[in-house]
């Protein structure tokens, strides 16, 4: 019997115990994330929300368009063009530009609050979408990791209060990536971590071309040097380079799992934005910070088990054993 064979006892305990490689691969795409919400507060200070939202998309969709074409990538079929259609949407067209307008008038701390919400909602969207079957541990880890996060980061930012029409913005941001992150793990696992990225950005690029020819024209982009930096990572890191990891690590799975560790970002981004902005830091950011981690931890050290229906389409090698080559 071959090696890959979903009969054999080495596949089951690949599925049991998913590679820590996806952890730590996750870890780097949630640090190269963290930077995202204070630098969109910096470069909005120069550039106009429908620049930066749209900008950063053309910016990485024509590095993700020389990529494809210089490594010859087949285009994906069928159905698969689709599903990048909800990953762009979610991830290069509804969160960068719902986060740029909400940043407009909240401080990046307040913005963290609401993220902090994102590993439970991809989490969920992983279940819907993806026929993974957290047990109870988990949501009861998860539940507290998220509580954890939201009160640490409302002690910086004075708390969510009345809900304004940025913290819908953000929400919304919230549930357009969950969706997003959930569907391109998956859709990692066939076409490849940086060539699902890679094909949303392209999908999506002559629909941000467009919205940032408009915004350039209406309000021409005139920054400081510091704010074009900001708006290059933005580009770069944010809307690029990140997901080769985090699909990656989604990809390695489980995508509810891995997606806890988004729990860290925040407070990684309260931190970037105390040294980049001057926004307060203080004692409760150790405590917080600690509480956030051990959370993030214990969920992703929960073991999963796939459910019976699920089983042999999760134990092919193009979905866990082998995935896709980058």
């Amino acid at each position: 019997m071959k090696d890959n064979s979903s009969a054999t006892l080495p596949s089951r305990a690949v599925i049991l115990r998913p590679q820590p490689s996806g952890l730590w691969l996750g870890l780097a795409g949630v640090a190269a994330f963290s930077f995202t919400v204070p630098l969109t507060k910096v470069a909005v200070a120069g550039l106009s929300p429908l620049f930066i939202g749209s900008g950063r998309a053309v910016v990485a969709g024509v590095l993700a368009a020389s990529a494809l074409a210089l490594s010859r990538q087949r285009l994906p079929r069928g159905t698969q063009w689709l599903r990048l259609a909800v990953v762009a949407a979610g991830v290069v067209i509804g969160f960068p530009l719902l986060t740029s307008f909400a940043l407009t008038s909240t401080p990046a701390s307040h913005g963290a609050v609401v993220i902090a919400l994102l590993p439970a909602a991809t989490a969920t969207a992983a279940v819907i979408r993806g026929r993974e079957r957290p047990p109870l541990a988990f949501w009861l880890i998860s539940g507290l990791g998220a509580f954890a996060v939201i009160a640490f980061a409302s002690l910086q930012s004075g708390g969510l209060g009345v809900l304004h029409w940025a913290d819908l913005l953000l929400l919304g941001s919230v549930a357009a990536a969950a969706v997003g992150y959930a569907e391109g793990g998956l859709l990692a696992r066939e076409l490849g971590s940086w060539q699902t990225i890679s094909w949303a950005l392209v999908l999506a690029l002559p629909l941000m071309l467009a919205a940032a020819a408009v915004s350039a024209i209406q309000q021409p982009p005139s920054a400081t040097l510091a704010q074009w930096a900001a708006f290059a990572y933005l580009a770069v890191v944010s809307m690029f380079l990140g997901f080769f990891a985090w699909y990656r690590g989604l990809a390695i799975g489980p995508i509810a799992r891995v997606s806890q560790i988004q729990l860290i970002q925040p407070v990684l981004s309260i931190c970037w934005a105390a040294l980049l902005l001057g926004e307060g830091l203080t004692w409760s950011t150790v405590l917080g910070g600690l509480a956030v981690i051990l959370c993030a931890g214990a969920a992703v050290r929960v073991r999963f088990r796939p459910a019976p229906d699920a089983l042999p389409s999760t134990v092919l090698p193009s979905t866990v054993l082998q995935p896709a080559k980058d």
